[in-house]
Order: C-alpha cells, then structure tokens, then sequence
C-alpha cells in the first residue's frame, strides 16, 4: 500500500544486499521464481497456435475462440498490480505458494472444460494465479540478491520474459500436432510441482499482516480491477467487431476510461494507495516504464504477427510457425546470459539502446516481403531479432528499478510488469487493425492498376486462361472465368504482403521510440543499492 513505514518489499530479508554474493537458498528461490514467470508468460501465447483445435474440442465459433486467450489476459492484467499489497496481507511466502498450488489446479482444469463459458472462466483464474508469479519473480530478484549479483538475476527474468512468447507457439504447436490440444495444459503441472518444493523449502516464513485488510484501497481496487479488464477487453476484441461501431465495445470503452480515471485520481488522494504512482516523479522509473510499454508492444506484437503472415500467406501449420518462431527464442538462451557483461563493461542505457535499434533493425528487414518468404527467408532476420530482444530487457528492468525503494520494489515491480503486457495487448490490437486497414488500402491501390485497357492484364489473363484449359478445363468460357478468380486471389495476397510490411514498419518505429526514451535515462553505472525509503 502507502510507505508508511511498511517492511521490506515482498517481506523478505534485504540483508543479503549488503553482501557480494547470495547463499544457496536464495538462489534457488530466485531460479524457482524464473520458472513461474516463465509458464506464466508462456501461457498467453502457447494456446495462439492452437486456437482451431481447441475451439473444435469445445464445440465453439472461431469468433469466440479468442476469449479463450482474452480471459487469461484479463485475469493476469488485473492481478500483476494487485500482488504486491496482497502479498503484504497473507505473507509473500504464503500467497506465491497458495498462487504456485492453484496455477496447475486451474491449468488442468481448463483441459476438461466442455464448453467456451467453462473454458473462459477456467483461463480467466488460471491467468488470475499465473500473473502473480511474474512480479514476485522480479521482486525476489531484488530482493533476495546483492547489488553486484543483480544483474544475472534480471537476465534470467529477461529471459523468461523474452523467451516464453517466442517458444509458446513452438510448444503449443508441436504439443497439439503430436498429442492433442488438452496436453498443452497439462505441462504446467511438472514445473510448478518443482517451483513448490524449492520455494517453500527456501522461503522465510513471515507473519501475515490481516489488518491491512481493513485500510485497504478498495475504491482503487475496484476501479482498476473493472478498468483494466474492460480495457483489456476492447483491445482483444475491437478489430475483429469493428471498434467503436459495435455497441459493446463502445460501452466497455467508455467504462474503461471512467473507471481508470477514477483509479489514477484516488491513487494520488489517499493516504495509503494500492499503487504508489508517486514513483513517476522518478525520470529513470518513468522514462523506463515507457520504454518497457514500446518493448511490450514490439515483443508482443512481433510474436503477433509473424504468426499470422506465416499461416495466411505461406499456408503454414501450427507445428512449421513454431519452427520458425523458434529462432527468435533459442539464440537468446546463449546471448541473455551474457548482457550482465556487456552492461557492466558498457552500462545499461548503452545496451538498450543498442538492443532496441537491433531489434528494429530485424524488424526494417521483414517490410519489403513477397511470395518467396518464408521459413529460409526469415532465419536471418529472426537471429538479429533474438539478438536485439536478448540485449532489450535486462538493461531496461536494471534502468527502472534502479534508486526504487526497498519498500517500493513489489509496487515498481508490478506497475513495470503490467504495463509491459498492456503495452502488449495494444500493440497486438492496434498492429491487427493496421494490417486490416492497410491491405484494403493496397488493395485498392493494386486494383485501380488492373484494367483490361493494359496490355499486361490482357496478357497476364490470357496465360492463366491458357494454364487453365492445359490443366483440362474444356469451356473457354470457363477457363477464363477462373483467370479472373485467380488474378484477384495475386492481387489479394500481394495487398496482404504489403499489408504485413508495414505492419513491420509500425513495430520498428516503435522501437526507435524506445531507443529514444533511453536516450533520456540517467545513466545506472555505479549507483548505490536501492535506498529503504525516500
């Protein structure tokens, strides 16, 4: 809640800040929490490639099947800001545990649902455990290793944050293909039994704190809780209901912006806020969280879009796109472990920038695609991708983080996170509507050019007529017809193509504003330890 003389951020003991290294308990507490934030991020994406089979398993439209990873999103969106205060409550040992149990509880639970209300309610309290084990991963890093180890932690947190997305659809895909839709739920359950175990093994037991209870924001809560999932909600479903011409979502827009109005001003007037958004006032913490929500919109969207230019252009299968996606992931398991080096010889904001131009660069390299891309094509800009992503993350969470608060760190922590996914979920929105807008519009284009008054058309129809009465059709008349069919089938996929450019485009002057942003952070190097208070 407030800072009014709280413990230590997460209840855990920060003495271990004043030594050069970690004890074993404390690294494997660290490492459990890596494993939890990364099924946790895993999950929103490892369902994408799976969509159809589950929406035929559950006997759903395709329209509705997006709910099922809209509902997760929600549920993780309206927690990850609410863990900090509740671990305060029931003891940060206590909640990650009760989340830690339930999350493969709910995981499974979602492989026996029988219909798409059984299923959202099933994905949504899955996402509601899932997102608490994301910010209690980087609070424990903060928390539970000295200054000179954190580096290395917030590389493992970076890697799970990174490398979940890009492998989700890899697992999901393979696991569906091979055995079935429902196992993709139940490979939760083997780590968090590991996670469990360590944790509770490693973790101080602290007294829950039931009286905070009763000062508890609950005004906060509520708005934001009722405004992040109606936010979340119309970014997942605007494009695919046309925006603001669907009554729905217009509403929902409309509560979104009250609601969260109402939580950022009773934030800044009571005296013990559910978030401290007093942070802002720090430049790194600000200018850090917005260079965060760029990333979380190019990461979350890249892993959008590929995905869907690798399935409607070249026709792939759930399995092929997760082999392609693949080596956006991989390459980082052997770069991430290496950007603590690189930041300390360099400094943070030196490597983040450089990070995000790379990442932008691989980005630049996908704008001009054609007919002939597809997995050979995209190996080079998926390797300069995984090394950009691999150099964006680390830097960025040190750069935010850094002169937070011990008593601040789970607030920071929560706000940093959720607002790396909302950046996510407005980038995935707002890439699908520029892709549906951008094909009419070269459409358009492409077709005002196609004219039987051009030599070229007349000659591009005679030859498909031609292929046609080859392949047996007898009816000219007929063959010709189907010449017509095909020369709109070229001249769609070739809008779609450009479409998908420029989606590209969008995700990498995104990432030159990120750039930006860290131009304008203070440089970390040779910043003392995070401060007990302000």
């Amino acid at each position: 809640m407030g800072n009014d003389g709280r413990a230590p951020a997460a209840g855990q003991h920060v003495s271990r800040a004043d030594n050069d290294r970690a004890d074993l308990a404390a690294w494997i507490s660290v490492l459990a929490g890596m494993i939890g934030a990364f099924i946790a991020i895993l999950n929103i994406q490892i369902t994408n490639a799976s969509l159809l089979d589950i929406e035929g398993g559950i006997g759903t439209g395709v329209d509705n099947g997006a709910w099922i990873s809209t509902s997760y999103l929600i549920g993780e969106i309206v927690v990850i800001p609410l863990t900090n205060y509740l671990s305060q409550v029931f003891s940060f040992r206590r909640y990650l545990l009760f989340n830690v149990a339930l999350f493969p509880v709910f995981s499974i639970g979602c492989a026996f649902t029988h219909d798409l209300s059984s299923m959202i309610a099933m994905r949504g309290l899955q996402g509601f455990a899932g997102g608490v084990l994301i910010p209690m991963a980087l609070t424990m890093t903060l928390t539970r290793l000295p200054k000179p180890q954190q580096p290395f932690g917030l590389a493992l947190f970076a890697l799970s944050a990174t490398l979940a997305p890009a492998i989700g659809p890899t697992i999901g895909g393979y696991l569906t293909e091979s055995y079935g839709w429902q196992v993709i739920f139940f490979v939760n359950a083997p780590p968090s039994i590991i996670m469990f175990v360590a944790l509770a093994m490693t973790l101080e037991r602290t007294p829950p704190r039931l009286a905070l209870l009763k000062d508890g924001d609950w005004a906060g809560i509520a708005t934001m809780a009722v405004g992040l999932a109606a936010l979340q909600t119309v970014l997942e479903e605007g494009n695919k209901d046309d925006w603001f011409a669907s009554p729905l979502i217009l509403r929902l827009a409309i509560i979104a912006t009250i609601a969260l109005s109402a939580f950022i001003v009773i934030e800044l007037t009571v005296d013990k806020p559910l978030v401290n958004l007093q942070l802002f006032r720090q430049r790194n913490f600000a200018t850090g969280v917005l260079a965060n929500v760029f990333v979380g919109f190019a990461l979350y969207g890249s892993v959008y879009v590929l995905p869907q230019y690798l399935g409607q252009v070249q026709r792939y299968n759930a399995e092929q796109i997760g082999e392609v996606l693949a080596w956006t992931g991989l390459p980082q398991l052997i770069l991430i472990p290496l950007v603590p080096l690189l930041m300390k010889r360099f400094g943070p904001k030196q490597v983040g920038i450089v990070g995000t131009c790379i990442f932008a660069g691989s980005c630049f390299m996908n704008m001009t695609l054609s007919p002939d891309t597809a997995a050979d094509q995209l190996l080079f800009p998926n390797i300069v991708r995984a090394v950009g992503q691999a150099m964006v993350l680390t830097p960025i969470t040190a750069i935010t983080m850094a002169g937070i608060a011990s008593n601040d760190t789970g607030t920071a922590s929560g706000l940093s996170n959720m607002l790396r996914n909302l950046g996510g979920a407005v980038g995935t929105a707002l890439l699908a509507t520029i892709l549906t807008k951008r094909e009419q519009y070269h459409s358009n284009i492409i077709g005002q050019s196609i004219t039987l008054f051009r030599d070229e058309v007349r000659d591009r129809l005679s030859a498909l007529t031609a292929h046609f009465l080859s392949l047996g059709e007898t009816d000219l008349v007929a063959a010709h017809h189907k010449a017509v069919i095909e020369l709109g089938r070229i001249v769609r996929r070739q809008a779609l193509l450009m479409g998908f450019g420029d989606t590209f485009a969008v995700i990498g002057v995104v990432l030159i504003l990120a750039a930006v942003c860290l131009l304008f952070v203070r440089d970390t190097r040779g910043a003392g330890k995070p401060t007990s208070g302000h």
